[in-house]
């Protein structure tokens, strides 16, 4: 089981605290039953909110106080569905008594979904019983903060929850693939026995000649029986007591037609007496048939569901199952799990990095897209970052662990996609309303159905009566309706993080798609974030790298970021920088020194004029640099003009492409900046940007997105990496975070780009429109669906074409409108962004 969310957090303005725990749910197969489980779990007392999403089959529970699991289980199994949960042994080292067994077992106790714990001092081992949504790591961090050490024993080692989710969907594949086998197996023969009696006269006559009427039905019942109670008894498990209970399901659909269809042939074959004799029919085939179709359609389904998460199913595969680490003076290889943050750990070539570090020595290039979604490899030595997951090149190098388990970015990753995946938006809120009273009213019209055919249909009317009666139940199982939405989330978020996107919050994938102008802090977002050397134009009898050596040999002794970027440009020539004399600085002018007994002065204009150093030759460039939004620096060697310079936070490479993108997408950008009117003018000019707010202090940031929204007329996503961009993340429709920005403004954001870059803007808002546009899809087809055939089934066009709906071909519709509504979800994993896979 995927390891699920369990926040805790404080209302604004409120000082009670909210729990939110994530359950999972098992035996949930339409929107009737979400709706159900929402209920149930809606009517605890201390509940505040609950959310059931059927395509991850979980349900997100948030407590006013402390969270109340055994009353939530409890709820959820009254409403006839099933909690799972798991168990995990821990070996736990540093207990000497009976006071460190029940200090770990508090420890345990305490963590969200924690339903029991008991540990043996002798054997030093802890066995916990768990909802399976407790998040990895969770249970040996409550050991260690009651001061002892844990680890996972071999059951529980890396990996071993996703070959239990692995194994849990083989076993609800193999169940559902059986029982399907099975069914057709039965159903073929009886099948062929009564339809092919009324396909093929010639059929029907040596049937009746041969073994009779009577004789051929009570063999359909010896067929059919096997079939309703056999694969068949799963819809009767949970349909009837759904019922019973005023709360029916799909499966009660299923149940009572096809259990009426039966119950009718039995009475038929064994009672005829008791019905008309112009009504004496048998319908063991069609109950038979329809068994058989829907439980292709589940396992149809199933498989389709699987594929739907398999974004999160690769992301979990990126795991290493073991690290290589300096234990006692050797090299060892342990389980990924026994590695703790600290240790030294080795990576040799073409090996994927297990936790996160921080390079020691070594160098090598290592593939990061499975985080930014950047082919490229990134270089890495000495004090560089690496990330669990990604994959070495050809190189080697150790580093020290600085992120295990829980804490790692796949890790975190996992949890924002599942968390994602498992989220409302708010055009389901319209199906939740619908499914809510969809089946009752299926069953009303059912009933209705019957008794117009029973009292103004044809002869035999009671058989007409039955027969559309139970073509309505079947054809308007709300499958589909109750898939539309999450399946196409789970795979779009999914095909978002392949792409690095990451949605925080699943509901920011239809705000997003809403959003009119994107507005973006120009420094570190637009910008590279740091000053580089962008220009260096040479007077006559000067050339650029002696003026450069010699600025920055005076630089070097500055403090100020400009003299940083000249100094850093001349390094990455390779120049050799002489030690300055007499040093000399004028505040709010320039600086001077003698190095390698040349005078050099580098100032604004102000301070060569103050020097009697015109620099008028410079006019034309100085000009230029100005419209584009640059202030140029002067250099002046022995007392004579020799360069212009220009230092500037130069835009990244990717901005054009990124803003043209968005202007493609038809949406607005604007830029908000602290710089003055006349750069910010030029850089948006450069840029193409609509729209420019400048000279905006860090305070000022979230009334220029109040600003934008103009009233609320307009949807605003705000992008931004720094600290100071946090309220205006928050205070925007949709927050997108920088990945390579600050912790404080990725936890404001609501979508993450782990890319650095603004590519990631346009990938997500194209994806957001995609996703919305699928499920608006799969929401008409679905409603589209039961609005057009639950009438046909009924009856409605018999009085003027002689058209009545078999329940046989309402069955297979109805498993195909399931079907359609998956592989249709499905099809945004060929999701192609518009800036490439880059984000």
């Amino acid at each position: 089981m995927a390891p699920d969310t369990h926040l805790q957090h404080r209302t604004a303005g409120s000082s009670t605290t909210t729990d939110a725990v994530t359950l999972p749910v098992e035996g949930m197969t339409c929107a009737s039953c979400v709706g159900r489980v929402e209920r149930a779990l809606k009517a605890l007392p201390n509940v505040e909110k609950a959310s059931v999403n059927l395509a991850t089959g979980r349900a997100e529970i948030r407590f006013a106080g402390t969270p109340d699991i055994p009353a939530a289980i409890a709820a959820v199994e009254r409403a006839g569905y099933e909690v799972p949960e798991e168990t995990t042994e821990l070996s736990v080292e540093g207990m000497t008594c009976a006071s460190c067994v029940g200090r770990v077992e508090r420890a345990l106790r305490g963590v969200p979904g924690v339903l029991e714990a008991s540990v043996n001092l002798a054997t030093e081992r802890a066995a916990v019983r768990h909802l399976g949504t407790v998040p990895e790591g969770a249970l040996e961090a409550a050991i260690r903060r009651a001061g002892y050490e844990a680890r996972r024993t071999a059951l529980e080692a890396a990996g071993a929850r996703e070959d239990r989710e692995r194994a849990a969907r083989e076993r609800e594949l193999s169940s559902l693939r059986r029982a399907t086998l099975v069914a057709a197996m039965l159903t073929l023969p009886l099948f062929v026995l009564e339809m092919g009696g009324h396909l093929i006269p010639a059929l029907h006559h040596w049937i009746a000649g041969s073994i009779g009427t009577q004789t051929s039905w009570v063999v359909q019942f010896a067929l059919a029986t096997p079939v309703m109670f056999g694969p068949g008894l799963r819809f009767h498990r949970k349909g009837w007591p759904n019922l019973l209970r005023g709360a029916p399901d799909m499966n009660s659909l299923v149940a009572i037609g096809t259990g009426a269809a039966w119950a009718y042939s039995v009475v038929a074959t064994f009672a005829p007496g008791l019905l008309p004799a112009q009504a004496l029919a048998v319908y063991y085939e069609a109950a038979a048939v329809i068994v058989t179709l829907i439980l292709l359609g589940r396992f149809l389904e199933a498989r389709s569901k699987g594929r739907t998460s398999e974004a999160i199913k690769r992301l979990m595969g990126l795991q290493a199952r073991s690290a290589r680490v300096e234990r006692g003076g050797e090299a060892m290889e342990v389980p990924v799990g026994e590695v703790r943050a600290g240790d030294i750990v080795l990576v040799r070539p073409g090996e994927r990095v297990p936790v996160d570090g921080e390079v020691l020595d070594g160098a090598s290039y290592v593939d990061e897209s499975m985080v930014t979604g950047e082919p490229v490899p990134v270089a890495k030595e000495a004090g560089a970052r690496v990330v669990g997951g990604t994959v070495n090149g050809n190189g080697a190098f150790r580093f020290r662990a600085t992120a295990v388990g829980a804490d790692t970015v796949l890790a975190q990753i996992v949890r924002m996609v599942e968390a994602a995946q498992g989220s409302k938006l708010p055009i389901q809120a319209l199906v939740d309303r619908v499914t809510m009273w969809f089946v009752p009213a299926v069953i009303a019209v059912a009933a209705l159905t019957f008794l117009i055919w029973l009292v103004f249909g044809p002869d035999p009317a009671l058989t007409f009566a039955l027969v559309n009666a139970v073509a309505v139940l079947i054809i308007a199982c709300p499958c589909a309706m109750g898939l539309a939405t999450p399946t196409s989330i789970m795979v779009g978020t999914g095909r978002a993080a392949e792409m690095g996107v990451l949605f925080r919050r699943g509901e920011a994938l239809q705000s997003l798609r809403e959003a009119s102008v994107v507005a973006v802090d120009k420094t570190g977002t637009l910008t590279k974030g740091r000053p580089e050397l962008t220009d260096l134009v040479t007077a006559p009898g000067f050339a650029a790298d002696e003026v450069l050596a010699l600025v920055a040999a005076v630089e070097a002794r500055s403090e100020h970021p400009l003299a940083e970027a000249i100094a850093a440009a001349a390094r990455a020539r390779g120049l050799a920088l002489a030690e300055p004399e007499g040093f000399e600085a004028v505040p709010g002018h320039g600086v001077a020194a003698t190095v390698g007994g040349r005078r050099v002065a580098v100032g604004a204009d102000r301070y060569m004029a103050r020097l009697g150093i015109p620099v008028s030759p410079f006019a034309e460039e100085a000009a230029r640099l100005g419209d584009e939004g640059k202030t140029p620096l002067y250099a002046a060697v022995d007392g004579r003009l020799a360069a212009a310079i220009a230092v500037a936070d130069p835009i990244r490479e990717t901005t054009p492409a990124a803003i043209e993108a968005l202007h493609r997408l038809g949406l607005k950008v604007a830029m908000v900046t602290g710089d003055n009117r006349r750069t910010a003018a030029a850089i948006a000019r450069q840029l193409g940007i609509d729209e420019v707010e400048a000279e905006v202090l860090p305070e000022g940031k979230v009334a220029v997105v109040e600003r934008l929204k103009a009233g609320g007329t307009r949807k605003v996503a705000f992008v931004g990496d720094g600290i100071n961009d946090a309220p205006a993340l928050a205070a925007a429709d949709v927050g997108l975070a920088i990945g390579t920005g600050t912790d404080i403004a990725i936890e404001s954001a609501d979508v993450v780009l782990m890319g650095g870059d603004l590519r990631g803007v346009p990938n997500a808002i194209a994806l957001s429109q995609a996703t919305i546009r699928n499920i608006r899809q799969n929401l008409f087809w679905a409603f589209a669906y039961n609005a057009a055939l639950i009438p046909v089934a009924a009856g409605v066009l018999y009085p003027a074409a002689g058209i009545l709906l078999s329940p046989i071909l309402a069955a297979a519709a109805m498993g195909l409108s399931s079907v359609f509504v998956l592989t249709n979800a499905l099809r945004l994993r060929g999701f192609r962004p518009p800036m490439g896979g880059a984000a």
